[in-house]
This record gives C-alpha cells, sequence and structure tokens, in this order.
C-alpha cells in the first residue's frame, strides 16, 4: 500500500506558494514569443495601368463576368465544373487539411491527460531470509491512474506553430479560389474555340461546296471547248485544297469538347452530343472595368495565397527561434494501487507528485541554430515568390489589355475585308459564269474571300479569349459559396471490426510463416 506523509501546515503552505507563482509567471510570460511579427512588407505599385485608361481607385466587381458572353449554355457548363471538378476537389480537401493542422497545433497549447489502469496476477517466489524458508504465495495486484503535463510555451514555440497553421488555412482556402479561377477561364476559352471550329468547320463546307459547283462550271466549259484542263483541274484542286482543313477543325474541335468534359469531371466524350448544335461564338460586352494595379493585391487569389505563406513561414522562423530558448512544463501524477478492487481510490492507497520540469538547449552540433537559418531562407524564399507573383499579374493584366485592345482594331479590318472580298467573290463569279473574266480571277477571288471569313472567325474567337484572359488576370472567379467540409470519400464501419475481404487476402500472407 502507498502511505501518504503528511507535510506540516507551513510547509505545505510555502510548497503551494512556489507553485502558483510558478503557475502566476508562465502566464505572464505566455504572451512573449520569439521571431519576427509578421506585419506585411510595403510594395510599389504604379497608379494606374499603361495600356488602359485612367480608372477611379474604386475596386471593381468581376462577380459572374462570363455573364457578359451572353451564352446560357456556357453558364450552365461553368455551374457544372465548379461542383464537379476534380482539381476544385482536391483543393478542397487541401483545406481540410489545413484546418484540421492547425486544431492539432492548437492542441499543444492546452494540457494532455493520459489515463491508465492495469491488473496483474503476480506469484512470488520462495526465498530464505534469517534460516526461515518462505513458500511461494500468489496475490492480485490492481492500479489506475493519471499523467498529465503542460508546457507552458514560455518563448512561444506552439503559439508561432498555430499562428503558422492559421496562415495555411487562410493560403489553402485562396488556393482553392485560384483553383476556381483557373476553372472558370479554362471552360470558357475551350468553349469559346470550340465554338469557333464548329463556325471554321461550317465556313470550309459551305465553300468547298461553293467551289465544287465552280469546279463543275469550268468542266463544262471545258467539255464545252470554252476553258482549258488547266482550269477544270486548278478548280477541282481549289475545292479538295478547303476540304482538306475540315479533318484538322474536326480534330481541334473534338479536342476541345473532351477537355471541357474533363473540367467538368465526366468521361472525354460526356458533351458530345449535347454541344454538337452549331452556336455563335460569344461576343463579350465591353468593356470590362479594370480598376488599378493595387487591386491585384485583393482581387487575383494566387497573389493572396504567395501572401499568405510568406505570412506563414515568417511564423515558422519564431517557431524554430523558440527552439533555442529553455522550455519548461509542468507534470503531475495521481495513481492509486491496491491488492483489491475495493483498495482503488481510498486515500490510503491514493499517491501524487506534481512539479516543473525543465529542458536546456547546451549542446547539438549547431542544429538548432542551422534550423533557424533554414527557416529565415524558406521565408526569403516566400517573400520573393510573393512579390514575382505581384508583377506577374501585373503583367497578365498589361499584356491582356493590350491584346484585347489590338484584337478589337483587328476585326474592324477583318470584317471589312470580308465584305469587300465576298462582294469581289460573288461578282467574278457572275462574271465568269457569264465569261466576261477569267478563270484566274474568279479563283483568286474565290480563295481570298474563304481566307478573310476565316480570319475573321479567329478573330472573333480571339476577341472572346481576350476578354476571358483580362478578366482571369483582373482576379475574376467564382465568387459564390464552395462547401469544403464534404470529404471526397465517406468512410464507413471504422470502428474495431474483422477484416475481411481483399485486406484480410493481404494480410494473411504476411501472417504466414
Amino acid at each position: 500500500m502507498i502511505k501518504r506523509f503528511a507535510l506540516p501546515y507551513r510547509a505545505r503552505r510555502s510548497r503551494m506558494s512556489r507553485l502558483i507563482a510558478l503557475l502566476m509567471s508562465g502566464a505572464m510570460l505566455s504572451g512573449c514569443a520569439v521571431g519576427p511579427d509578421y506585419f506585411g512588407t510595403p510594395i510599389t505599385l504604379p497608379t494606374g495601368w499603361g495600356n488602359a485608361k485612367a480608372a477611379s481607385p474604386k475596386q471593381v466587381t468581376l462577380a459572374h463576368w462570363w455573364n457578359r458572353l451572353g451564352d446560357q449554355t456556357l453558364n450552365a457548363l461553368i455551374e457544372e465544373a465548379v461542383q464537379n471538378n476534380i482539381d476544385v476537389a482536391s483543393a478542397k480537401a487541401r483545406i481540410r487539411e489545413a484546418r484540421a493542422t492547425r486544431r492539432q497545433a492548437i492542441g499543444a497549447l492546452l494540457p494532455l491527460v493520459d489515463g491508465s489502469g492495469s491488473a496483474t496476477y503476480n506469484r512470488s517466489a520462495s526465498s530464505t531470509s534469517g534460516g526461515i524458508a518462505t513458500a511461494p504465495f500468489t496475490y492480485n495486484q490492481f492500479q489506475s491512474g493519471f499523467d498529465s503535463s503542460w508546457e507552458l510555451d514560455l518563448f512561444g514555440a506552439n503559439r508561432r506553430a498555430v499562428e503558422s497553421a492559421t496562415y495555411g488555412v487562410d493560403a489553402a482556402e485562396d488556393d482553392l479560389r485560384s483553383t476556381l479561377l483557373t476553372l472558370v477561364g479554362d471552360v470558357a476559352s475551350n468553349y469559346a474555340e470550340m465554338r469557333g471550329y464548329q463556325a471554321r468547320i461550317a465556313l470550309a463546307r459551305r465553300t468547298a461546296a461553293s467551289q465544287r459547283q465552280t469546279a463543275q462550271l469550268t468542266q463544262q466549259k471545258f467539255d464545252a471547248g470554252s476553258a482549258s484542263a488547266v482550269d477544270a483541274a486548278k478548280a477541282a484542286g481549289l475545292a479538295a485544297t478547303t476540304e482538306s482543313n475540315i479533318p484538322t477543325y474536326e480534330v481541334s474541335y473534338a479536342e476541345a469538347v473532351h477537355r471541357i468534359g474533363v473540367l467538368l469531371g465526366r468521361e472525354p466524350t460526356a458533351l458530345a452530343q449535347s454541344l454538337r448544335s452549331v452556336v455563335r461564338i460569344p461576343a463579350p460586352r465591353l468593356p470590362l472595368p479594370t480598376g488599378i494595379p493595387a487591386d491585384v493585391l485583393v482581387q487575383r487569389p494566387d497573389v493572396r495565397k504567395a501572401e499568405r505563406q510568406y505570412a506563414q513561414y515568417t511564423a515558422k522562423v519564431g517557431q524554430a527561434e523558440a527552439a533555442l530558448y529553455p522550455s519548461v512544463s509542468l507534470t503531475g501524477s495521481v495513481s492509486t494501487t491496491g491488492l483489491n478492487v475495493g483498495d482503488i481510490g481510498k486515500a490510503s492507497s491514493i499517491g501524487w507528485s506534481i512539479g516543473p520540469s525543465i529542458s536546456v538547449p547546451i549542446f547539438n552540433g549547431g542544429k538548432l541554430r542551422a534550423a533557424v537559418d533554414i527557416a529565415g531562407a524558406q521565408r526569403d524564399q516566400y517573400y520573393l515568390a510573393w512579390r514575382a507573383s505581384v508583377l506577374t499579374a501585373l503583367e497578365d493584366v498589361e499584356n491582356a489589355l493590350v491584346s484585347l485592345a489590338q484584337e478589337r482594331i483587328k476585326i474592324k479590318r477583318l470584317a471589312e475585308a470580308s465584305r469587300r472580298y465576298g462582294e469581289a467573290a460573288r461578282l467574278s463569279r457572275a462574271l465568269y459564269t457569264s465569261g466576261s473574266t477569267s478563270f484566274l480571277e474568279a479563283l483568286d477571288a474565290e480563295r481570298s474571300a474563304y481566307t478573310a471569313d476565316d480570319n475573321l472567325i479567329v478573330s472573333r474567337v480571339a476577341i472572346a479569349t481576350s476578354y476571358i484572359a483580362l478578366a482571369k488576370a483582373l482576379g475574376g472567379g467564382w465568387d459564390g459559396g464552395i462547401d469544403s467540409s464534404m470529404p471526397a470519400v465517406i468512410d464507413v464501419n471504422t470502428g474495431p471490426h474483422i477484416v475481411a475481404g481483399e485486406s484480410a487476402e493481404v494480410i494473411q500472407p504476411l501472417l504466414t510463416p
């Protein structure tokens, strides 16, 4: 049995006073932390975009920018992609991981309590003492108790870990927003390109049919002796050349459909039938509000993510530096032991201990200081990555502004060229039919008209994709609510159970000698 020895009242009061003083000093030092505090770093940005008109400093709203494309099918595809995309699901899982990591870090700030219990059946060995032999005997022993420990975290190692984990949650959430921004842009871009290839296929087929008619007319003239064999061969060759473009466009069209299907979390050909109908190329409603360069610091989720990671690794520097200082823990235990179950918990069977413990790093071969240097170097890398992300964001916007502005100028010229060459082709065909112009003039007019119409379609697609690129560069993405709490894999029967099925087949060979 464990006996309790009572201390004199004054001694007990003195010991309790010292213990209370220790706890109070630990509480007062709990606000202490080593290492750098994160306050952000100023960055110089231009006051306006170099390739856009001066804008109001009021922050722009890019919510649902794809609605400006005026295509309900595209809107539905984007909503489905947000719900079912695999990359988005992975980003949600990273948020759950970051949140669990933060909860784990918070747990280190709290006391730890472990319970234990044992029941043993013992047999003593025979012994001889003073010439008297003692026969062996058996007895039961029961024991239970609690052990507790609490690291006072005097220099903030655990609090820096919580700070780092909190920034990690922010970074994971911005990573999800960045994934959504890329996803929405990819769906819209592939959709515009798909509609463009549909239009080019339809144009090639119409033009080839017209050129086949010209070839038949030329063959009739040749049969009548009013055209040469060379003219008949060239007319047929031109139609065949135009038709040869169709398979190339069909491949690109199918690839765009397949990409959209995968982006929506479906198999590649899932949308082949629903998207087969020819629909106009999305035409954006312009202009898109651009705001000022400082907006990218708030609007762009990839920039926000980089900044949060910079903050996260700043906290890790303090976490590494705290390891250079002593660590103090308060430990305690309560146990009760008896030969019978009924003795457990009686005052005479209870023993306890409580007191502080301190660990002081004296010599570690420079490992702890090297860890601080590593953390500082990592923090510098993330700081530079943040700076690079800001510059990249500014570059993306400027490039998109130039591309969209110049493409708008280009499409005006191409529209005029298409109209003029179309008129020339119709006139040349009529004159050639009546015999008032040469075959070469009619052939050249048809070729030029087809090229101009095809270039106009390409430019329409470029207008849409440039608009999409500008919206992405400005930080426009999905701004609706996203539920990241639901895991992708739902586990069942996770409690104690007999392993069966394939798992048993895998484990059994390991158990066989």
